[in-house]
């Protein structure tokens, strides 16, 4: 079997988005068994100039819902930005998962060449073929953000290690 933009996305997403969300349940069982305030994670930045925990996650699902939308030319779904708790952005993952579900494998396949421009940093954008900008644009930036994530997580003492990050709750 060949790889079509289908498996070589729709798969890598929903899989990297769950491994997230177990992360994500680990670190709200970490603030209940030593009684912090879960802000301490859901603001918290490796640098002043990076963004923040939640907005890592955001990013994150972003990148594999407006993806898959801009490649296979649907309306991806419009989230807020709102949350604010753990649980909330738990809540996020599993609307963009829940999503990526109601997308037909076949509406991504064949559109190897077709032309994306996406919007890239405040004002600028850029123009990719449909296959570079899943394989070198979208699903990098989704690893990026989820990475960052994990950073965080461990930097605050989340116990998480490679195993939730490559296999999620399958560990």
């Amino acid at each position: 079997m060949s790889i079509t933009l289908s498996s070589a996305a729709l798969p890598v997403f929903n899989r990297f988005l769950g491994n997230l969300r177990h992360i994500l349940n680990k670190a709200q069982a970490d603030v209940a068994a030593r009684g912090y305030d879960e802000q301490a994670l859901v603001q918290y930045r490796l640098a002043p100039d990076m963004l923040p925990f939640k907005t890592q996650i955001c990013i994150a699902c972003d990148a594999a819902k407006l993806c898959v939308a801009r490649v296979a030319g649907l309306d991806a779904p419009k989230f807020d930005n709102t949350e604010n708790t753990l649980a909330e952005l738990v809540a996020r993952i599993d609307k963009t998962l829940a999503w990526l579900q109601t997308v037909p494998p076949n509406v991504l396949d064949g559109l190897e060449d077709k032309e994306i421009t996406f919007p890239v940093g405040k004002t600028g954008s850029r123009t990719m073929r449909g296959e570079d900008y899943v394989k070198t644009w979208a699903l990098s930036n989704m690893f990026f953000h989820i990475t960052t994530a994990y950073a965080i997580l461990r930097h605050n003492g989340v116990v998480i290690g490679k195993s939730d990050y490559l296999v999620g709750a399958a560990a």
